[in-house]
């Protein structure tokens, strides 16, 4: 794996390693929620083999949305929404464009630049699911799994089982598996 590659790896994996599952207290906080992100795909049913089937996240709304456009056509897509552990914060949205189809990206990189958002993903068990990702229609293999130690505030390691794939969209995903407690503010020298 390229050093450019590594360094943003640590970050997003120590940040993203830093948020627990657990609830905020009040105190805590912030006035924001991050609640879904929303990949924009060419086959929704696709990418439900991959997000749905392999990684097991569940389907909380699958809708066809038909709208009339200005020139008397209807414009139809469909959106999808999976979760993980809460129904409201961390939702994945899939939107297929049906009718009009959109146009595709023609760039094409074999690493992650700059306006490429990285999504990570934590499994319970990597090699369980490791096959079925990469069966999933599509899957392009940028790292297999590899066990990495990241450095803890306080000198310690987080023993991380980590991936990077790229789905039958391009979009960049980080498969992993924490095999210690995530780093966290407590973590001081």
């Amino acid at each position: 794996m390229n050093k450019v590659l590594q360094l943003l790896l640590v970050t997003c994996i120590t940040f993203t390693a830093s948020i627990s599952a657990k609830e905020t207290t009040s105190e805590e906080r912030a006035p924001i929620d991050i609640r879904r992100t929303t990949f924009i795909v060419n086959d929704a049913d696709k990418s439900l083999s991959l997000y749905r089937d392999a990684l097991g996240l569940k389907v909380i709304y699958d809708q066809v949305i038909s709208t009339p456009m200005e020139n008397g056509e209807i414009k139809k897509r469909r959106l999808v929404f999976l979760k993980a552990n809460n129904a409201f914060v961390g939702v994945l949205g899939i939107l297929e464009y049906i009718h009009p189809l959109k146009p595709q990206r023609q760039e094409k990189f074999n690493e992650p630049v700059p306006g490429d958002p990285i999504t990570v993903i934590n499994v319970d068990d990597l090699d369980k699911v490791w096959p079925a990702v990469v069966a999933s229609p599509g899957i392009t293999v940028i790292d297999k799994p590899e066990l990495v130690e990241y450095p803890r505030g306080n000198g310690e390691k987080i023993r991380v089982k980590q991936t990077m794939i790229q789905d039958a969209d391009g979009y960049w995903l980080e498969v992993n598996q924490l095999f210690d407690k995530p780093a966290s503010s407590d973590d001081k020298k």
